[in-house]
């Protein structure tokens, strides 16, 4: 059963794991999602910067985020590859994903992370399975 846009962002917004990180989403339509989150404390390494299972969980969310908001298609992460580019301690950070290429079953699509001045913190490629209804 396809869903509209609308389905599938609030399919995301209704995530337990999704509110408690922090995330919001900021724009959500066909091929074109931002998502945003407070850099807090609760958040932090034992560096006191932002854990980079933090990194790869934003990561991981705004590629399927990207797949979901194109394809309406449920997916799982088959593979998830992260470049990590800088430590993060405060403000706010904002990610965005694209499809780099779309198979009938596979998806690769690659990600961003950037703080509140643009700076690149995080970037991911990963790799997809669409869970299509039979």
């Amino acid at each position: 059963m396809t869903k509209t846009i609308d389905e599938v962002r609030k399919s995301f917004e209704a995530s337990p794991f999704f509110s408690h990180i922090g995330f919001r989403i900021i724009r959500f339509e066909e091929g074109n999602v931002l998502l945003h989150l407070p850099v807090q404390e609760n958040l932090f390494n034992v560096n006191g910067t932002l854990h980079g299972g933090v990194h790869a969980s934003m990561l991981d969310l705004i590629l399927g985020m990207a797949i979901r908001s194109t394809t309406k298609t449920r997916c799982t992460t088959m593979n998830l590859n992260i470049n990590y580019m800088a430590p993060v301690s405060d403000g706010n950070l904002a990610a965005k994903g694209r499809i780099l290429q779309q198979g009938y079953r596979v998806v690769t699509a690659e990600g961003e992370i950037y703080d509140q001045e643009d700076n690149l913190i995080a970037k991911g490629i990963g790799t997809f399975k669409l869970i299509r209804d039979r």
